[in-house]
């Protein structure tokens, strides 16, 4: 694993730390907003599924936006994403029903980093990108949609933590000094739905949470990347993280493990 970081600059630069490699940023501004109930999935995104084809889509960036979830609907949405981004799955009795339980696993574990229930974790919020359900040309079953007024489908997220370190990973060198750990911040659950990737989203979300972290009072941002992962090095780097430091490959391993084994469920 490496980290990855930025040195101090007068103007904001974002931080990024990896579960392998961490790199380090500086931020810039946003405000999350309270989560509030909404319906979990919404009648026109079920309406419009349809299987993709294994062509990447080409989207209208002028309809793509960005923001901090505000409601279960937007982060049922997102943890919906996330099972079908980080999870391969091959077609078997009860498969449907293995991935609802991810995904309500997820969600949960979600709304309890949102809320400020989960131990361990500050300030966390979840940043989802999203295109109107009328600009998509076909929607997979298992993305959904679920917004006030405008279904929109989630194409890409992100949640942006403020706490000492991500379980198991490394923690940020920088800054240092009293109150260093309120000016430090991570990013995690970083996904783009496979049929939009080459369209800029990773790149818009990240520059959405370094605003968004900015906002918090935040200095360094910090993301963790496998070393092997050369697309997401790339879009880090793009966006302004520089290398920090490595994890010991035996570490790497068990931290994967340890990550694994509790995305299944089993306890650790």
């Amino acid at each position: 694993m490496a980290v990855l970081a930025t040195p101090p600059l007068p103007i904001y630069l974002p931080s990024i730390t990896s579960t392998a490699t961490s790199f380090n940023c500086r931020p810039q501004s946003t405000t999350s907003v309270p989560i509030r109930s909404t319906p979990r999935c919404s009648a026109a995104a079920a309406a419009a599924s349809q299987l993709f084809t294994n062509e990447t889509l080409t989207i209208d960036k002028s309809s793509l936006n960005v923001a901090v979830a505000n409601s279960e609907g937007e982060l049922w949405a997102a943890s919906c994403l996330r099972v079908r981004s980080f999870y391969s799955f091959q077609p078997s009795f009860g498969i449907e029903d293995h991935k609802r339980y991810l995904t309500e696993r997820e969600f949960e574990a979600l709304k309890e980093r949102v809320t400020g229930k989960r131990v361990g974790f500050g300030r966390v919020s979840c940043i989802n990108a999203t295109l109107p359900v009328s600009q998509v040309s076909g929607l997979s079953d298992d993305i959904c949609s679920a917004y006030d007024g405008e279904d929109r489908v989630v194409v890409g997220t992100l949640d942006l933590n403020r706490c000492l370190k991500l379980p198991d990973e490394i923690t940020g060198m920088k800054p240092k000094g009293i109150g260093a750990d309120f000016a430090r911040a991570y990013l995690s659950n970083v996904c783009v739905a496979k049929e939009m990737l080459r369209n800029g989203i990773g790149y818009t979300l990240v520059t959405n949470s370094k605003m968004v972290a900015e906002d918090w009072g935040v200095s360094d941002l910090y993301v963790h990347v496998a070393v092997d992962n050369e697309p997401a090095k790339n879009l880090y780097m793009k966006s302004g993280f520089v290398y920090e430091s490595d994890e010991p490959a035996r570490q790497a391993r068990i931290s994967t493990n340890i990550e694994v084994i509790d995305k299944m469920g089993c306890a650790v």
